[in-house]
């Protein structure tokens, strides 16, 4: 099976507190950048549906990572490389050249090229929390898709069970590939992910973390750049963002002597109640 996962760098959720806006702009200077964490799960899901779990290293497929983005964010890519991925591709753009709609239509024309039976994604990015790309790739491919995926299984690499985590539950869907999935957390789960090649390997939870000497191995891994010019003729933006403002700073709280001057207090100025 042939994988294709988009894997987009984000600012550091952990040091959201670090993001500051200058001229309504967002600035990045000092930000820790990781990969997204739900295209690292769509990466971890791809390497699972690839290999036999007992042996992770014999690649029984192949699990190609794209990303948009300027030069630097190539160490995303080695990051996935060195995981076990076995080919990146590069899309030269800006964040500012970018929505989900041009996303999604450069990925279609780079999945006509290069032919994968599946492409695995995150079901949102944490910086922008859109939800679109998976969506608008499956309608502008014409292939069937199942979004926020818990569990996947594939027994003949013809077709997917794909566990939908929906409210109250899981649905689960039968998709013939090709197909564009998305997936959520619990994927990464230890059985989340069952294959043909390992129906019953259960895997440590989350996602793997690569060793010194695949790190120092995924640099001689092929890592290829295509202009975004060459994949979208149009790329006009159907969103843009106008400006970015903090939000307000809340006032110091006060104190209070007695519980019925809290109450007062609570109806009066806070109309809590």
């Amino acid at each position: 099976m042939k994988i294709l996962v988009p894997l987009k760098r984000v600012a550091d959720p952990d040091n959201a507190n670090k993001v500051k806006v200058n001229a309504g702009k967002i600035e990045t200077t000092g930000l820790e950048w990781k990969p997204n964490p739900f295209d690292e799960y769509a990466v971890e899901t791809a390497l699972r549906l690839t290999e036999n779990g007992a042996n992770p290293k014999a690649r029984l497929g192949e699990v190609i990572v794209v990303t948009f983005g300027p030069k630097e964010t190539e160490t995303t890519l080695r990051g996935a490389l060195a995981t076990g991925a076995d080919k990146a591709i590069r899309i030269d753009a800006t964040d500012e050249q970018l929505d989900g709609d041009v996303v999604a239509r450069a990925l279609k024309a780079l999945i006509e090229k290069e032919k994968p039976d599946l492409v695995l994604a995150g079901k949102q990015a944490v910086d922008g929390d859109s939800n679109q790309v998976g969506q608008l790739l499956a309608e502008y491919l014409g292939w069937p898709q199942a979004t926020f995926a818990g569990t996947i299984k594939s027994e003949d690499d013809k077709a997917l069970v794909v566990g939908r985590e929906v409210d109250g539950g899981t649905i689960n869907l039968k998709v013939t590939l090709p197909a564009v999935v998305t997936v959520d957390l619990r994927i990464v789960a230890p059985t989340s992910v069952s294959s043909k090649h390992s129906p019953a390997h259960k895997y440590p939870e989350g996602v793997r973390f690569a060793a010194l000497m695949a790190i120092m191995a995924a640099k001689k891994k092929p890592l290829t750049e295509i202009k975004l010019a060459d994949l979208v003729s149009d790329a006009a933006l159907k969103i843009t963002y106008t400006g970015f403002e903090l939000p307000p700073a809340r006032k110091a709280g006060i104190k209070v002597t007695s519980v019925p001057e809290l109450v007062e207090k609570l109806k009066s100025e806070a109309k809590a109640l």
